[in-house]
């Protein structure tokens, strides 16, 4: 059975590609996880190693170089479709939020 094309992203799995918007290493994805979220969001290194192999079979990312033992990776164009199509999801979602409260509020 052919795998199915991500429709939705785990908490995690979208700080990662956002992470790699930039070229980063696995270390400073980490890093750079814990900073945008102000540690609310942190990725264990298994978790974002298994991310980053998935990511790259499903040509969201590429490696881009090997240094020092550290492989290097970045969005490629398909990831940064896939990013943004699950922020304007998440739009979407936050938007019905804050109707359905708005229209609470009315009642």
């Amino acid at each position: 059975m052919a795998r199915r094309k991500l429709e939705t992203l785990t908490e995690q799995m979208f700080y990662v590609l956002l992470a790699l918007r930039q070229e980063r290493h696995g270390y400073g994805v980490m890093g750079a996880i814990t900073e945008l979220t102000r540690g609310r969001v942190t990725v264990g290194a298994g978790t974002l190693y298994a991310l980053l192999e998935r990511f790259e079979r499903d040509g969201l990312i590429c490696l881009t170089n090997t240094e020092n033992n550290r492989k290097y990776y970045r969005l490629t164009p398909e990831g940064e479709r896939t990013l943004q199509a699950e922020y304007r999801r998440l739009q979407y979602q936050a938007a019905d939020m804050e109707r359905v409260l708005r229209e609470e509020g009315t009642r």
